[in-house]
């Protein structure tokens, strides 16, 4: 393998994932952590950045993508945005069931729509201020929204806001791509895999990255949530 892995000792383990600089850089020092993941990153060879603007219309998005298929989750959101644009917390507020339903909504998800938009509107869910919470406070202040859970939090901590240690142990193609990667001899379950990631701070998010491209690559198919 021709690629070298170096970085500088002064690379900041908690710089976000602004660029994909810093994605790089932060690829290089995980693979210094655990050499397991070289052989995986010197098979995708690029591992996309995927960064989201922060604010409500991406944790709609996100939110959207729970338990669907990504063009499943990609086409009910964008009817919701067509149907709600702009798609700010007041219009969320101000749709009605059968509006919300027609774009593809359950009604779980048009509840949780309706939380996530009266806490940001209320200040209960100041978005614009999560950026510079450490990240357990973030979370903890997303989980205090009914229908926003781990997956939904670390998702949006890693696409929207670059935490570069978020990890959604809860998700299928990373506990898949972690099988293949690692040769287990069965899928790990949520638990397992946040086990195995511990191996992995202050950098389980660019993990995730790196394994979700490394899913795509394997199965010729997107996994990312995003």
């Amino acid at each position: 393998m021709s690629r070298r892995y170096h970085i500088s000792m002064r690379f900041d383990p908690g710089t976000p994932l602004d660029s994909e600089a810093d994605l790089a850089c932060h690829l290089r020092a995980l693979v210094r952590t655990d050499s397991r993941l070289a052989p995986v990153l010197g098979t995708v060879g690029t591992v996309p950045l995927r960064r989201h603007p922060p604010g409500f219309a991406s944790l709609v998005g996100i939110m959207i993508g729970q338990q669907l298929s990504i063009a499943s989750a990609a086409a009910i959101f964008g009817r919701v945005k067509a149907r709600l644009d702009p798609l700010t917390p007041a219009r969320a507020l101000a749709a009605d069931a059968e509006e919300l339903r027609a774009c593809g909504l359950s009604a779980a998800k048009m509840r949780t729509l309706a939380a996530m938009a009266e806490a940001v509107q209320s200040g209960r869910l100041p978005l614009d201020a999560l950026a510079d919470l450490p990240a357990d406070e973030a979370r903890a202040l997303m989980y205090t929204v009914p229908g926003i859970g781990p997956w939904t939090a670390d998702l949006y901590l890693l696409f929207a806001l670059g935490r570069p240690d978020a990890f959604p142990s809860g998700d299928l193609a990373l506990q898949e791509a972690t099988r293949l990667a690692f040769a287990l001899p069965e899928r790990p379950s949520a638990r397992a895999l946040a086990g195995i990631a511990e191996a992995w701070r202050p950098r389980r998010g660019v993990a995730a990255k790196l394994l979700w491209a490394y899913y795509r690559w394997h199965k010729q198919r997107e996994g990312a949530p995003i």
